[in-house]
């Protein structure tokens, strides 16, 4: 997937927030606190939807929150 956020009005809101359902965000965060992704700013947590999400930042305020549904077995 490519996703454009850019930093100008008139294209989008700096500050907007992207929702993405994913598989494997457990591997994804492990990976974004390896390379040390300076704007990975949540952390792993769990939401009150059954989700595990990563919430990453860029530098103008976009955020991405990566998710991924918490199989019933898990809980």
């Amino acid at each position: 997937m490519t996703l454009l956020l850019p930093e100008h009005h008139g294209n989008c809101t700096p500050g907007s927030t992207v929702f993405v359902w994913m598989t494997g965000v457990e591997d994804f965060h492990t990976e974004v606190t390896w390379k040390g992704i300076k704007y990975n700013s949540s952390g792993l947590q769990t939401t009150v939807y059954d989700a595990k999400c990563v919430e990453v930042t860029d530098p103008f305020s976009n955020r991405i929150r990566f998710n991924e549904p918490i199989e019933k077995n898990e809980a």
